[in-house]
């Protein structure tokens, strides 16, 4: 080959081109006869000097551009398969995959859509609803006090205050922590329209007192369990749309303290989120104060399901075992809510009589009946990120203690919780719907992991034992991945999720096809008992779950089984946004946003 024809270069990466050489130090021989003669080099200096000596000539053009050639066409080739992997939907869609948390959380919301009571707006994401409940609060004629709105508690239509309260402060709970994540993702509209639908509810269910000698009114309920002659919320398979028959109203005057409790820690909790809102925020506060003097009435202390009028009905769904955690529980909140040390003073002297008061199988668990622990960890992040000091300071930290432990039993390192052969924990092992457990479980160990990270502490003690954050994280990871299908019959428990779901939810509204057609109490319980599958998939409802033994039945007159409910929901929703990992929002939590109101 004639030199005059041939030009030393050498590559530099940083440069992205090729620069001449004064050897043939590192450098390639080319031939520049190959390109188009109208197109020429830039040259530039370099500095590089060290190389290595390489003779690489090229003596035959036409072998070398068909190797360029096919080098170009196996590029494209792999860039193509790689976008084909990337953006085009697989076989199953991306639901199949069972930590695909966003989708989930998702669906899962979706379910407060479907359980709406009263006037719906139009945009309502779930379409086989309608307006129902429209004369809730009215017996026969008689106006009592406007009850329209709220939410249906499961599958049936009764609309049950202990537990929906529950679920409005667990889900602002949520939205106080994780906000940020929820508004990474496209979903903090929907989740406060949810919390905004249950709290404009409970500011019509208590009725202050006009006097000195009147304790005011609370209402627990809309709907009946025990009417004779089948036309009741529960004995009746119809949709709410349809109902025609008489709902009641329980309400109580006395011995409600664990009802007024939760409600006044719901709308305290809601009235946070609603914060930028004062007017809103201001009217939640006010309600939730006055509510508190009821809940705390010394003489009249007491669970709501003691007394017929006002939980009677509610005994074989919502029994409470006890009150004074959720005197704490409320105390908490308003004490959050209004900043007001006088809630904080009463919440921490009351603990301790709580935890005295609390029964052996409610111990650990985080659930519509029992609030110990969730206060417990509620207490550790006021002492962890806003330690108000003395006269406190002993009561939190022996709930940072008992927090602690919770996390070791959770772990199976002290106090251990039995779990099924397939690795879902069995914190109340004799009760059905163990899903609910597990999920508040997965919330509170991500929620605490989250608490050590952000004080760069790596985990915990109790006793002799340690745990790290990683240890939490992977708790709470396989038991939400269980729920969504990472168990022995691969099974999604959360409807609408992933190929293999329940088919047969115990729902009046999804199992009744929306066909024009009028159907009455004992015309829609040939659907109860139908064996196909829901006409109306319920998108996003997370059923009962398995029994201890990972065994389940897709049977919709089954409902330990396949029952859905908003506070099983609310618990799944709070574990999901808990363990969402947003880029944007480095998985953390809102430090301070807890403690707008608190000036200690």
């Amino acid at each position: 080959m004639e030199t005059g024809s041939v030009t030393y270069v050498h590559s530099v990466s940083e440069a992205g081109r090729l620069l001449p050489s004064a050897s043939r130090w590192n450098s390639i021989e080319i031939d520049f006869s190959l390109f188009p003669q109208s197109h020429s080099l830039e040259f530039t200096h370099s500095n590089y000097y060290k190389s290595v000596e390489s003779n690489l000539k090229i003596t035959n053009k036409q072998c070398f551009k068909r190797f360029i050639l096919a080098l170009v066409s196996l590029v494209f080739i792999f860039l193509l398969i790689f976008l084909l992997l990337k953006f085009l939907p697989n076989k199953h869609g991306d639901q199949s995959s069972s930590n695909n948390f966003t989708l989930a959380l998702n669906r899962a919301l979706i379910f407060f859509d479907a359980q709406k009571s009263g006037f719906l707006p139009a945009n309502n994401s779930v379409k086989f609803r309608g307006d129902s409940g429209l004369s809730d609060g009215k017996s026969g004629s008689n106006s009592i006090h406007d009850l329209i709105g709220g939410f249906y508690d499961s599958g049936n239509n009764i609309k049950f205050g202990f537990p929906m309260a529950y679920t409005i402060t667990l889900l602002s709970w949520s939205v106080l922590e994780y906000h940020q994540k929820y508004e990474a993702i496209g979903e903090l509209d929907h989740v406060k329209n949810i919390i905004r639908w249950g709290s404009d509810y409970l500011l019509k269910v208590y009725v202050p007192p006009n006097s000195s000698t009147d304790p005011g009114i609370l209402y627990s309920q809309v709907g009946s369990t025990s009417i004779t002659d089948d036309k009741d919320d529960i004995n009746c398979w119809q949709r709410p749309e349809d109902m025609n028959y008489a709902r009641p109203v329980s309400m109580c005057k006395s011995f409600a303290s664990d009802l007024a409790g939760e409600t006044v820690a719901a709308l305290s909790a809601s009235s946070l989120v609603f914060k930028q809102d004062k007017p809103y925020a201001e009217k939640l506060t006010k309600l939730a104060e006055k509510l508190f003097v009821f809940a705390t009435n010394d003489q009249d202390k007491g669970t709501y399901t003691s007394v017929v009028a006002c939980g009677g009905e509610a005994r074989n769904f919502y029994n409470s075992s006890g009150y004074m955690d959720e005197l704490v529980w409320g105390g908490t909140w308003l004490f959050f809510a209004t900043g007001n040390i006088t809630y904080l003073d009463y919440a921490t002297k009351q603990f301790a009589s709580a935890m005295d008061a609390e029964l052996t199988t409610d111990r650990g668990v985080f659930d519509w009946n029992n609030k110990l622990a969730a206060n417990a960890v509620l207490f550790t992040r006021l002492r962890y990120l806003h330690d108000p000091g003395y006269p406190y300071e002993d009561t939190l930290k022996s709930c940072s203690n008992i927090t602690d432990i919770l996390m070791c039993s959770y772990l199976s390192i002290q106090n251990n919780f039995n779990t099924t052969p397939g690795g879902l924990i069995l914190l109340r092992p004799n009760s059905s719907a163990p899903l609910q457990f597990a999920a508040t479980a997965a919330f509170l160990s991500k929620l605490y992991s989250d608490y050590l990270d952000s004080l760069k502490t790596l985990g915990g003690t109790c006793g002799t034992h340690t745990f790290s954050l990683d240890k939490l994280l992977t708790f709470s990871t396989t038991q939400v991945e269980y729920i969504l299908g990472n168990n022995p019959l691969k099974m999604s428990y959360l409807v609408g999720f992933g190929d293999h779901f329940p088919t047969q939810v115990h729902h009046r509204a999804a199992s009744i096809p929306l066909d024009g057609q009028h159907y009455s109490c004992q015309g829609g319980k040939r659907w109860l008992y139908s064996k196909d599958p829901n006409p109306n998939i319920l998108v996003g409802a997370m059923v009962g779950g398995p029994d201890q033994y990972d065994k389940f039945s897709d049977k919709r007159d089954e409902a330990l089984y396949t029952e859905p409910t908003i506070s099983g929901n609310a618990g799944l929703v709070a574990a999901l946004i808990a363990l969402h990992d947003s880029p944007t929002t480095n998985g953390g939590i809102d430090q301070i946003g807890f403690f707008t109101n608190i000036h200690i």
